[in-house]
């Protein structure tokens, strides 16, 4: 028995039943856009996040727009732990508010081994949970994750005899990993040329200034740049890439090595000048 298709001819009286897209919109699975995807996975990668509830040491001024947030996780071994590299950074939330923030660590990793402490430098921003936190007090419990990133690959520019030279740059905010990073220590007083180029826009925006000595005193030399200084001001202005070209004075580029943190365009700019002259780029460290 074979079997065939029928042919059936429409009727004048019954209208012809179109299968065609209007009509078949109904068979059609939603179509997922990249975005949407996007979202999704962001989502999903969102609810495996371990956050761990700490609170509060600290929230006291540190520069114009720019607070000490100090957090005890003396009760979370986990988290003070994950803090291994100057660099590194987490995400932290308020206990109200879902939308988190990522902060680096400004303290060194010996400050939460030995006290369970991390501090930060934060800058306070209109509307963000970054300004929420500077408005908090001691005793207020945030949320964290543990620490995070590869932070500041020291090892590319060890020994300190084979990589003498050292340059360092870091505007506003941006100065809160290099201060990790100076505290930990990376053998600067063995080093012939360590200098810190720090850019703000005025001396009551930069932090840390109390902390100056001590980082002259390891080897590093501050060369602070202000953008908008006033009349008082006899040192460096403008921004850190043109007080570092008016400088320059890289004895051999192939020995000398950078580590950078702070607003994009400076790091790029930075960057360009520091591979023109010679240095490698693999030598030109940032944490993110």
């Amino acid at each position: 028995m074979a079997f065939g298709l029928t042919t059936i001819s429409p009727s004048p009286s019954l209208p012809l039943l179109r299968l065609d897209a209007p009509s078949m919109a109904f068979l059609r699975r939603p179509r997922l856009t990249l975005r949407r995807l996007s979202s999704i996975s962001a989502a999903l990668r969102q609810d495996t996040t371990v956050w761990t509830p700490a609170p509060l040491a600290s929230v006291t001024p540190a520069a114009d727009s720019l607070f000490h947030v100090s957090v005890d996780v003396s009760d979370s071994p986990d988290i003070a732990s994950s803090h291994t590299r100057p660099g590194q950074y987490l995400q932290l939330r308020l206990q109200d508010s879902a939308k988190p923030t990522f902060l680096a660590i400004a303290s060194p990793p010996s400050l939460a081994a030995a006290r369970g402490v991390f501090e930060f430098l934060v800058k306070s921003i209109a509307g963000s949970t970054a300004e929420l936190l500077c408005g908090l007090r001691g005793g207020d419990v945030v949320e964290l994750t543990p620490a995070m990133g590869r932070g500041f690959e020291v090892d590319e520019i060890s020994p300190p005899e084979a990589f003498p030279n050292v340059i360092i740059f870091a505007t506003g905010s941006g100065i809160s990993p290099i201060r990790s990073l100076i505290e930990t220590g990376f053998y600067a007083d063995k080093r012939s040329d360590v200098r810190l180029y720090y850019g703000a826009r005025n001396l009551q925006r930069m932090a840390y200034q109390d902390r100056f000595r001590d980082w002259e005193s390891s080897g590093v030399r501050i060369v602070p740049v202000l953008s908008q200084p006033d009349d008082r001001w006899k040192g460096e202005q403008g921004y850190v890439q043109a007080a570092f070209s008016r400088a320059k004075q890289l004895s051999d580029p192939s020995s000398t090595g950078a580590v950078l943190c702070g607003q994009k365009q400076m790091t790029e700019e930075i960057t360009s000048i520091l591979v023109a002259d010679g240095v490698l780029r693999e030598k030109i460290l940032k944490n993110f």
